[in-house]
């Protein structure tokens, strides 16, 4: 009896075992996101340069979520798939990017798909202002202001 006991904890701890090694595995499996939209190349297909408007293009391939920046004279289709591993950084995998763009006219002018590849980086610049504060606490900042207020204006009548 107690050789069969014995022989079910130690199938019970292998059990366990084999399901902490599971989860485990599974935890550190890349798990993917995908964002945006772009048209098929067949719906890209069936837009004529130079003849369809905004409305025949927003009826055969939607509308996007982005638009030109300044004028709206491009429709920009973005699609990102970026994949998270673990304890890492997300990195984007792909990246499709269709754009539109429309002529003086509203017609169609120009239809260009990007890639990841014809990306670059853009660096940011971070302006920062000068404060005029100084590293003073809350304390000292009050201290400093109680010989600035007149007592005349805090109690003058404006009626």
């Amino acid at each position: 009896m107690t050789g069969q006991l014995g022989r079910l904890r130690a199938g019970a701890i292998r059990f366990a075992g084999l399901c902490v090694l599971i989860v485990g595995v599974t935890a550190c499996a890349a798990t993917f996101r995908n964002h945006g939209y772009v048209p098929d190349e067949t719906d890209l297909q069936s837009l004529t340069v130079g003849v369809d408007t905004r409305d025949t293009v927003a009826a055969s391939v939607g509308r996007p979520s982005a638009s030109g920046v300044l004028q709206g004279d491009a429709w920009y289709y973005v699609q990102s798939r970026v994949r998270n591993f673990a304890y890492r950084a997300p990195e984007t995998i792909e990246r499709q990017v269709v754009a539109i763009s429309f002529a003086e006219n509203g017609t169609v002018a120009n239809i260009e798909r990007f890639g990841l590849e014809d990306g670059r980086v853009v660096s940011l610049s971070r302006r920062v202002t000068e404060s005029s504060v100084r590293e003073f606490g809350i304390i000292q900042q009050l201290l400093r202001n109680f010989g600035n207020i007149g007592i005349g204006d805090a109690l003058a009548d404006d009626g």
